[in-house]
């Protein structure tokens, strides 16, 4: 008996576990569709960045072996070329891709395969951003959350959420993300102006301050590289990717955007921040899944009679 009556064993809500997977699939599903969509919206209002690849003699020769002469690889105006038919035609494949981020469901092997060849599209776009940036491998490298975020949707719904599997690709593409932004920013690679511009913009900074404050944000980019590796640490890495990428995601929009601007610039700047959603949402996967479970407690607290 204890000072209160009878023994009563103290209960502790129990996680449902089937409820925080059902969270953590949606995650990963709104980090897919918001990456496919920003890009839809660039492949549709502006122009996929593939001109340094398709711009190229060796293209040329290519076409020219399927018998299509320079005025129709070229084309003489508007959209009417061989280059700009399928610049154009690439765009109906993402929307493709993003419609698919909604409706892929579990054990649909086609849907799958095509978000797969979706993933396959952005290493493509990726690539053609490593050349036009004078093949500097952190380009390509920080590309990694948005090239992986389709693998990473169809790993949690044909493995689950929990497999292995799942977890490691999540790990690579936070990893390849904040190394590739982390290499730039601490100077290891020439950092790109648009780093400083965004810093002293949004931070209202001046030049110096903001290349001291990107040198300190490397440093702790390459440091949540590390720290994810490391049990009592992770969650706080985590947490710190989760609110930095949010912050280099936003930034475009916040430096860029303006109300002199038609539509205040949004139709220019704010898919620069959606297509960007794997660097805050890969982090928030994981911040959820390495949440300490919590148990039932059948201890009680005993008196003497």
């Amino acid at each position: 008996m204890n000072a209160n009556g009878p023994d009563r064993a103290v209960r502790v809500p129990v996680v449902n576990e089937a409820k925080i997977d059902r969270v953590l699939i949606f995650v990963i599903r709104l980090g897919a569709f918001l990456c496919f969509a920003g890009w839809t919206w660039v492949h549709f209002y502006w122009e996929g960045p593939y001109g340094i690849l398709l711009w190229q003699d060796a293209t040329y020769e290519f076409a020219s072996r399927l018998g299509i002469s320079w005025d129709e690889f070229v084309g003489s105006g508007s959209d009417d070329g061989f280059v700009q038919k399928w610049l154009a035609r690439i765009g109906w494949l993402y929307l493709v891709c993003t419609v698919l981020t909604l409706i892929v469901v579990k054990r649909s092997w086609l849907q799958m395969t095509g978000l797969l060849a979706g993933s396959g599209l952005l290493v493509v776009l990726s690539y053609a951003k490593y050349v036009a940036a004078l093949r500097q491998p952190p380009m390509f490298v920080e590309h990694g959350g948005q090239m992986l975020m389709p693998v990473l949707l169809v790993l949690a719904l044909a493995l689950g959420v929990r497999h292995r599997a799942t977890l490691v690709t999540a790990m690579v593409a936070l990893i390849t993300t904040f190394a590739g932004h982390g290499s730039y920013a601490l100077d290891l690679w020439p950092t790109p102006a648009t780093f400083y511009a965004m810093t002293c913009v949004g931070l209202d900074v001046e030049y110096e301050t903001a290349r001291t404050l990107l040198r300190i944000f490397g440093a702790l980019d390459l440091l949540v590289c590390v720290g994810i590796f490391i049990p009592p640490v992770r969650r706080a890495c985590a947490l710190y990717a989760i609110g930095w990428g949010f912050l280099t995601a936003i930034a475009r929009p916040v430096a860029g955007m303006s109300w002199s601007l038609n539509y205040w610039g949004a139709d220019q700047f704010l898919h620069e921040a959606v297509l960007r959603a794997p660097h805050f949402l890969i982090p928030l996967y994981l911040f959820l899944l390495w949440r300490k479970p919590q148990s039932v407690s059948n201890s009680t607290d005993k008196e003497p009679s």
